[in-house]
């Protein structure tokens, strides 16, 4: 946004003999009225002057030359005018034509601020959308988003592809009710928060219903602006094929299978977020390897031109028709395509195209271990066995140190049953689950503790852990990475910019 607040620029040779023209047509006209027949009409060519004005200066100096031009009209045919009511109706002439440039160059001046408002929203909104997503084992994805280039302005259209624990992945899209700065801002605040909620591994629903109060404190905060926002999400497992999904108000998602079949499932009916005690519910699917994910917002469908089954029909039409094999990129510009037409948007359009993976059987490793005192040993000697399989032996230290305090824990604090499992995907990834939900608590053990260390131990040795909460317990996770390093951003997307006025900043 620092690129948006500049020192105005020296004008140039071109510009500066722009401004200065209406000055010299006055002296021009004034000129040949001096030497013409007292009785001809140059006169009128003065009103030229304000209307040049009104082109290239602002509201004050049109008003200034506009008002510099009647004065100067009076004087030189006020004192050789025979009919006075010729005169005087010449003379309003002029001036009327005087507080036309005034008001051309009042439109003119609005029109700018608007244009600069647009540019800061459509700014804005561009910093806030992901510029790339990271490169997921869960995922292939590739999106579109395209702004609105009609007079409503930005909207608030978004969408997020979020990294989750276990290799799982969060995509997210949404649209903010409304245009304009205040709309972009309130999306930026939605991602961020579902960032930060999605980093606790909450389900889709829970996530929505904490949202759910988000916009509702927002509202009582600010009664005159109602904020709302519908919203799409889902968290799909490459390890097990599941998708676990959630909607409050918005499309629904759209998936097309690897034989060409394209599915619209049906979701629980809610309202957009910002509707206080909305109650809301999982769905869950199994989605077989190659399954294409297409999540959209109403700026695709175009509603207010066809009807809804319509809009869905030709969406699926556009997905189907034929998608085996075809790069993620294409098929995106094809749906956009089919359905966008050539003509003008008055809506944003966001388009998130996810194609998934599953994680093969030898890169995950499943045991369930017994409640009693030899459970850590034989972590240890399970995990040391799995990670030389692996090619992993230098890691295998740090990973019984982390499978020893875990397993450790679960066998002292919490019920049966007690599994253990490891995921080697671009991390390797530990797991421990157990039947408790009570949560463990990093903190920092004084020299007089006799125990607090453990998990500062993990910590000081894994790049990241997390605890995460199910139907049957709760999962610790965490995650040490491998000789490549952290998942790297991969480019497959396009946000297009809003393509600008002929004359900008001009009367169009």
């Amino acid at each position: 946004m620092g690129a948006l607040v500049h020192s105005s620029p020296q004008p140039d040779g071109s510009r500066r003999l722009l401004l200065m023209l209406p000055g010299l047509a006055l002296v021009l006209v004034t000129v040949v009225v001096l030497f013409a027949s007292p009785h001809g009409h140059y006169g009128l060519l003065l009103a030229v002057v304000p209307l040049l004005a009104a082109a290239v200066h602002t509201v004050h100096a049109t008003a200034l030359l506009g008002a510099l031009t009647v004065a100067v009209y009076a004087a030189l045919y006020g004192a050789r005018a025979d009919v006075w009511d010729v005169w005087a109706i010449k003379l309003g002439l002029v001036a009327g034509v005087c507080l036309v440039g005034v008001l051309l160059a009042q439109a003119r001046s609005r029109e700018r601020r608007l244009n600069v408002t647009e540019d800061v929203a459509l700014a804005l909104q561009r910093e806030l959308l992901p510029r790339a997503v990271p490169a997921l084992p869960a995922v292939e994805v590739c999106h579109h988003y395209v702004p609105a280039d009609s007079s409503a302005g930005v909207g608030g259209d978004w969408f997020d592809v979020i990294p989750l624990s276990g290799s799982r992945v969060a995509l997210v899209i949404g649209d903010v009710v409304g245009h304009g700065v205040h709309a972009a801002a309130l999306m930026g605040r939605l991602r961020t928060a579902v960032h930060t909620l999605a980093d606790l591994d909450l389900a889709p629903a829970e996530l929505l219903a904490r949202m759910n109060d988000l916009l509702v404190r927002l509202g009582e905060e600010d009664p005159e602006r109602e904020p709302g926002a519908t919203l799409l999400l889902l968290v799909y497992d490459p390890v097990t094929g599941g998708c676990t999904t959630a909607g409050a108000g918005h499309a629904p998602a759209a998936f097309l299978t690897a034989d060409g079949r394209v599915e619209f499932p049906r979701l629980p009916e809610t309202p957009p977020l910002g509707i206080p005690a909305t109650v809301f519910e999982d769905t869950e699917f199994h989605l077989e390897p190659g399954t294409v994910i297409a999540l959209y917002t109403d700026g695709l469908l175009d509603l207010r031109a066809q009807e809804t089954d319509d809009a869905l029909a030709g969406l699926a039409s556009a997905l189907a028709a034929p998608a085996a094999g075809v790069p993620l990129d294409q098929l995106c510009n094809r749906v956009c395509a089919a359905t966008l037409g050539s003509g003008r948007n008055d809506d944003d359009v966001a388009v998130l195209l996810a194609r998934t993976r599953r994680l093969s059987e030898d890169r995950v490793a499943n045991w369930e271990l017994r409640a009693d005192l030899q459970a850590a040993a034989h972590a240890r000697a399970l995990v040391s066995e799995q990670l030389r399989l692996w090619g992993l032996e230098y890691l295998v230290f740090s990973t019984e140190l982390i499978v020893s305090e875990l397993v450790t824990n679960a066998v002292r604090y919490a019920v049966p049953p007690i599994t253990l499992r490891l995921i080697r995907s671009q991390v390797l990834i530990c797991e421990v689950s157990d039947g408790t939900n009570t949560s463990p608590h990093l903190r920092r053990a004084h020299s007089t503790d006799e125990g607090g260390r453990g998990l500062f131990l993990v910590s000081q040795v894994s790049d990241r852990w997390g605890t995460r909460h199910h139907r049957d317990g709760k999962t610790i996770w965490v995650e040490q990475y491998l000789p490549s390093g952290p998942p790297a951003a991969a480019h497959c997307g396009h946000v297009a910019s809003r393509p600008a006025p002929q004359a900008r900043g001009a009367l169009t």
